[in-house]
């Protein structure tokens, strides 16, 4: 049981939601995926210097969203926290079923929920004991496979047992009522636990204030990403969901996934001004510090 001031779980172990600081809300320091061939994020000294800029430019905390199985290199990332200055919250759970060999998923299968929970309480197998702070899991376009719901259910059990936030991909953005219909009211995850990512790829408005109005967290992540809509578009989609009193509901992240994205100091060098001249510094900040605090605190 979570009790008494809410904290974060980093990979140097819990600190106070409250010490944040600026918050990288979904990246990534190392992934792998035969979606991506020859575009893995591996090298250790390329992200200890993706960090060292996050932290120059007044970054606090990276959350990675990289799940199991995917290159996520949990034995690294202790010694790049406490090189860099930066608080790391490491992701267990797992994406869609294309990122995997089909072997590995059928070692896991039966056992998603025990997995999660064991990466979040007693740490991650190949961490160095570094434990997890978030469960990561993927929904398709515009639904959700059997392979999403087998992941969510596990998600669902895992979030209940330790208290840990339940971070969705979302298929170019699409899919937020399906999950919150299936973790929300079918699994009886509270809606302020989960945290839909990439909703910038799908600029929806309608779904956007549906979403938040259900009290989901909303993030707008994966700034410069090729073939998405969002940079442009995102202080309009922002100041909608501010302007309908979501404020409080607003996360924004780099989403670094391969070598050539400009990723998490790209968010605080050019995306916060930009955003700041749109909608106001004290918006922005409350996102970037104020927000994560709930959004990544173990609690149910």
């Amino acid at each position: 049981m979570v009790t008494g001031a809410p904290v974060v779980r980093t990979v140097l172990g819990d600190v106070p939601a409250d010490r944040l600081g600026v918050v990288d809300a979904h990246d990534h320091l190392f992934i792998r995926s035969p979606l991506l061939p020859g575009q893995e994020l591996d090298d250790t000294e390329a992200a200890a210097a993706r960090l060292r800029a996050f932290h120059d430019l007044g970054g606090g905390t990276v959350v990675q969203w990289t799940p199991y199985g995917m290159g996520r290199r949990a034995d690294q990332l202790a010694a790049l926290s406490r090189e860099s200055g930066v608080q790391v919250v490491a992701a267990t759970g797992l994406h869609q079923a294309a990122h995997y060999p089909p072997e590995l998923l059928d070692s896991v299968r039966d056992s998603l929920a025990e997995l999660f929970v064991r990466e979040i309480t007693e740490g991650i197998e190949e961490g160095g004991g570094a434990r997890a702070g978030l469960i990561k899991v993927a929904g398709g376009f515009h639904g959700l496979d059997a392979h999403a719901r087998l992941t969510m259910r596990a998600a669902a059990e895992a979030h209940r047992r330790t208290g840990a936030a339940v971070a969705v991909h979302l298929e170019l953005g699409t899919g937020a009522l399906d999950v919150l219909d299936l973790l929300c009211g079918e699994l009886g995850v509270a809606p302020d636990r989960v945290i839909l990512g990439h909703l910038n790829r799908s600029p929806d408005s309608t779904v956007h204030l549906q979403a938040a109005a259900a009290g989901a967290y909303l993030g707008f992540d994966g700034p410069s990403r090729a073939n998405h809509a969002t940079d442009w578009r995102m202080p309009q989609a922002v100041k909608a969901l501010a302007d309908a009193g979501f404020a409080d509901r607003l996360l924004l992240g780099g989403d670094t996934v391969t070598p050539d994205t400009p990723g998490m100091p790209y968010l605080l060098r050019r995306v916060r001004p930009g955003l700041e001249l749109a909608l106001g510094e004290e918006l922005v900040e409350r996102i970037l510090v104020a927000n994560p605090r709930g959004a990544f605190a173990l609690r149910r």
